[in-house]
């Protein structure tokens, strides 16, 4: 194989001048394993952390890290100062830092757009703004589009969120929208895989024989497997022309009742019963475990926030403005990403 049929990647370890890539919220579950393809294209990379971040997935030696708190905007802009020589910056960065639960709804503006303004004013006080900047957003951005005929998702609609994290999600592309940052938004549907805890409650309760879902219409869900969405990552920032938007998911569009018979086919459980439940039911259900979790002080997966995501009808996605950028294309279709997953949880003793 020639030099030139190399990918650029490759290319640039062997002229010895690898691209620096810093990802912001590498602790989290998605972030480790955009971290884990970063070293697999051999990138520089640094991982922006919280002190207290678990590095239990972040153990590669190659690995620099780099201590935030967001709360504190002056900390934030002497670490980005004091992390590299004078004259050097990072080449990428990836924005992977969010919250998707919180104790207090105001907390999703907090965490979701003041850290990230915070993060790229400081870039922009200390010189260090990179050539492409990517944003990790969410379709919950856009909100519930057609439930009608169900058209899917497009970067064209107008966004009408009716959740308070989609709201900050979509406050904090406004953000980049207005500044000089030359960013690139994804917004990724539902990601699944190893290590995940909030599609492991689904895959653990099929494995105890329920399945419990949401309303009587019709439900058109996607996904999106994990490792997909790092190699999207840097598809993007290899190919992806600056201040543009896309969605993320795989092309496939799935029921309920079929994610529940992968699952249990997967986990070997013959019997599992469906449960439909009600929306007025699910709103209470939700707001019953909001309240535990105030008292509780630990925020619940079930809110009222999460009771508007559960009753989403559509989460079918129109990917082809990925396809031309920058070839999206995932890999893993549902049932192998369910698969994988499933030897994970096993190996690791979750199921």
């Amino acid at each position: 194989m020639t030099s030139s049929s190399l990918p650029a990647t490759a290319q640039t370890l062997k002229e010895g001048t690898p691209r620096r890539v810093l990802i912001i919220g590498a602790g989290g579950f998605a972030g480790g394993f955009i971290v884990d393809e970063a070293l697999r294209r051999g990138l520089e990379v640094w991982a922006g952390v919280r002190e207290s971040t678990s590095r239990k997935y972040l153990s590669d030696p190659r690995i620099r890290f780099l201590n935030f708190e967001f709360d504190d905007p002056e900390q934030v802009s002497r670490t980005l100062a004091d992390a590299l020589p004078a004259g050097e910056r990072w080449d990428w960065i990836v924005y992977n830092l969010g919250a998707t639960k919180c104790l207090r709804f105001s907390d999703f503006s907090r965490i979701n757009y003041q850290y990230l303004r915070t993060f790229t004013e400081a870039l922009e006080k200390t010189g260090l703004i990179p050539d492409k900047f990517i944003y990790m957003s969410s379709l919950s951005a856009i909100g519930p589009g057609d439930e009608k005929n169900y058209t899917p998702l497009t970067e064209s609609m107008i966004p009408g969120p009716d959740t308070r994290y989609g709201a900050s999600k979509l406050k904090s592309e406004m953000w980049l929208a207005m500044s000089g940052i030359p960013y690139i938004i994804l917004r990724p549907t539902g990601i699944y895989g190893p290590r995940d805890h909030d599609y492991f409650l689904m895959f653990k309760s099929i494995a105890k024989g329920w399945d419990f879902s949401v309303g009587f219409r019709r439900q058109m869900l996607t996904f999106l497997y994990v490792e997909d969405l790092a190699r999207a990552v840097f598809d993007a920032l290899e190919k992806a022309p600056v201040r543009e938007t896309y969605n993320l998911a795989h092309p496939s569009v799935w029921t309920q009742s079929e994610f529940r018979r992968l699952v249990s086919k997967k986990i070997d459980k013959h019997i599992v019963i469906p449960m439909r439940m009600p929306i007025f039911a699910v709103r209470m259900a939700c707001r019953v475990s909001e309240f535990i979790g105030a008292a509780t002080g630990k925020p619940s997966t079930l809110n009222s926030d999460k009771f508007h995501i559960l009753r989403q009808r559509n989460w079918s996605v129109d990917i082809s403005k990925g396809i031309k950028d920058f070839g999206f294309s995932p890999q893993v279709d549902l049932p192998e990403g369910i698969s994988r997953s499933v030897e994970w949880y096993r190996k690791e003793g979750w199921l």
